[in-house]
């Protein structure tokens, strides 16, 4: 625990020294929202107000844009002689992986809670109530933590910072093709059926159901199984690569 702690205050020094790591972890989920939303959110009809409906979407967004940062951070531990140098020391290993994806989880917090007071401006209204909020902070964390470990794991497969920031493209770009911004009934055949069926979908609608005070439980346990399932493959996948190439 000692060692995940100094892993962890290294780590985030690195991401606030990084100005695009804060640019693409932090402002750039606000600036989708403000073109979503403020600019755009008239062309949508989802029988609710816009702000109401995406923001959930976005949430699930922010954790996103802040894995390619991730990625590379990993990768160039790898790359760059630093796991070397904390071989000859008495350093867990473990500790490097968990220091990576607790910060993760620590900036997608930041982000989100700047996502959400921004979407407040903008008139969010969610009907929750506490034990909601703490929901929304579960399901949040518990995402957070198994894309952080499916995102180390592929920074450590990754064969250079370049192609692992790549890496983490698909995962960036995946909730745009679930019901994030619009509702998976109105899109075209064939795209309807992955948005209904692919792991993001269920999450979004679990946050936007504690939003609205009245979760599914035919959402809630697809979303943390899926959680749950991204967390075990992708820390068992990052452990194994870790001990082959260290």
């Amino acid at each position: 625990m000692n060692h995940s702690t100094v892993m962890l205050r290294r780590n985030f020094k690195h991401v606030a020294r990084n100005p695009m790591s804060v640019f693409n972890a932090v402002l750039m989920p606000i600036i989708v929202m403000l073109m979503f939303v403020y600019m755009m959110g008239d062309a949508f009809s989802v029988g609710v107000d816009y702000v109401d409906y995406a923001t959930p979407g976005l949430i699930l967004l922010a954790v996103c844009y802040g894995l390619g940062s991730v990625a590379t951070s990993v990768n160039s531990d790898m790359t760059k002689g630093i796991i070397n140098r904390f071989k000859v020391m008495d350093v867990s290993r473990g500790a490097v992986l968990t220091g990576h994806v607790i910060t993760s989880v620590l900036t997608n917090l930041i982000a989100i809670a700047a996502l959400i007071g921004v979407a407040f401006l903008l008139g969010f209204s969610p009907a929750a109530g506490p034990l909601d909020w703490l929901g929304v902070v579960g399901v949040v964390v518990l995402l957070g933590f198994a894309a952080g470990w499916l995102t180390v794991a592929l920074g450590i497969a990754a064969k250079s910072p370049e192609t692992a920031g790549l890496a983490a493209v698909p995962l960036i770009m995946l909730p745009f093709f679930s019901s994030a911004i619009v509702p998976a009934d109105k899109m075209g055949p064939g795209l309807r059926q992955f948005a209904e069926y692919q792991p993001f979908t269920p999450i979004i609608e679990t946050i936007r159901g504690l939003f609205a005070g009245a979760p599914d439980a035919g959402d809630v346990i697809p979303a943390v199984g899926w959680c749950l399932a991204i967390a075990v493959v992708g820390y068992l996948w990052a452990r194994s690569t870790f001990n082959k190439r260290a």
